[in-house]
């Protein structure tokens, strides 16, 4: 029952995560409506949670077993919450920025308890890619729950109308919530702190660089996420300015990515362990090349329309966001693939190099494709992601390559 609570408080916060991380590309489209910022500016949106949650895991990962990786959930979970409150009484784009940021550093100390925590709560690889697969398979509902509220505070009317930034009473009401959860809740973690004592420390970051099951690690780490915070972030002004979709359904629409990405990842879960992990990314790797090739040519010559609706919305607002399906079971394969390579002692190091070169490449994604989207149209932006799934093929390649020859890696 404590281990089940105990899980239960871990998705529910990495949930409400999801949905502040994932709203940046309705915080864009809302910030260009109501704060009359540009693109170009906008697009910097991104870095600002995606930069302090690198810095802060690369500076807090390895002594985050002191703190303590419950007491470490609960403090992100109270400064998001402070930060969200400033929302609506602010209501300006500085205050945004400054939101991305808390939500950056918190994020940072939650991934990192998140992932920690579930070496302690499990016992064997199998265990432990199944429970990472549900948690990051609840992250992708968040995801999904994340575009309908925010849709459910836009004005259609007035897109513009800050009524919009009230959805942050709800988030930060969420977040107390779990606070209170996670407080009635245990979690062993002498374990943890035994082996932090024993030789986990700052430097082990750096020696874990050393390996090559690390380094090619996270090359596919930087790509996958480089892809799907592109996809992510830019989709509700993809569906606004190519598709022509009002601003209310361009968000909503972009839920179907996020639907897509928590189907895909729950059910990759229970492929994997049917299907070898390689053979089974790499074919939906394949298939997301084959579908980026089939999905946007259906939104050439798309005209816009007074009476457009879920009924009569080009079919690219459909077929595109099912490439989640395929995307999804990439990013928690191969973050079990690594850490089931490793001793517990080493999962907090390992957890905040994930952490950094993740939010490298979501913010390398947006930034870039937010560029195309400024100076070329969306959907050239979105044919240029077969290059990063190129690399990806390659970079799992030398990964499986890796992982068999880990029997000979120092500490492992």
């Amino acid at each position: 029952m404590t281990r089940s609570r105990m899980i239960l408080a871990m998705i529910l916060t990495y949930m409400i995560f999801a949905m502040l991380l994932n709203s940046v590309g309705t915080v864009i489209l809302q910030s260009v409506q109501g704060f009359g910022i540009d693109k170009a500016d906008a697009s910097l949106l991104e870095a600002f949670k995606d930069l302090p949650i690198a810095i802060t895991s690369f500076l807090v990962a390895s002594w985050l077993p002191r703190l303590g990786y419950r007491r470490a959930m609960m403090l992100g979970l109270l400064l998001v919450a402070l930060a969200c409150a400033t929302m609506p009484l602010l209501q300006s784009f500085w205050a945004t920025k400054l939101l991305f940021a808390t939500v950056g550093v918190s994020f940072a100390l939650v991934k990192v308890a998140v992932y920690s925590s579930i070496g302690l709560l499990t016992d064997d690889a199998k265990a432990h890619a199944a429970l990472t697969s549900t948690v990051e398979g609840w992250f992708m509902v968040g995801i999904l729950g994340s575009a309908w509220l925010f849709a459910a505070f836009i004005n259609a009317d007035a897109p513009g109308d800050p009524v919009w930034l009230d959805v942050y009473w709800v988030l930060a009401a969420l977040c107390v919530a779990v606070v209170v959860l996670l407080a009635t809740c245990t979690l062993d973690e002498r374990a943890a702190r035994d082996d932090h004592a024993a030789g986990e420390s700052f430097v082990d970051m750096f020696r874990l660089l050393a390996l090559p099951l690390v380094g090619v690690f996270l090359v596919s780490a930087f790509l996958y996420v480089l892809m799907e915070q592109a996809i992510n972030t830019w989709l509700p002004t993809f569906n606004r300015e190519i598709l022509h979709l009002p601003t209310t359904l361009s968000v909503q629409a972009a839920s179907i990515f996020a639907g897509s990405l928590a189907l895909g990842r729950l059910g990759g879960g229970v492929l994997l362990r049917r299907v070898p992990w390689f053979w089974l990314l790499s074919g939906c790797v394949v298939a997301m090349a084959v579908l980026v090739l089939l999905a946007l040519p259906l939104a050439a010559n798309v005209h816009p329309r007074d009476d457009m609706s879920w009924w009569n919305a080009p079919v690219a607002a459909y077929v595109f966001p099912l490439i989640g399906l395929l995307m999804a079971p990439i990013y928690p394969a191969i973050n079990s693939v690594v850490l089931s390579a490793l001793p517990k002692s080493r999962h907090a190091a390992m957890t905040g190099l994930i952490v950094v070169f993740s939010a490298l490449g979501g913010t390398t994604g947006s930034f870039v494709t937010g560029q195309l989207f400024a100076h070329f149209d969306g959907a050239r932006a979105f044919y240029l992601l077969l290059a990063p799934m190129a690399m990806l093929l390659v970079s799992m390649a030398l990964l499986q390559r890796a992982v068999g020859r880990r029997h000979v890696l120092p500490g492992a």
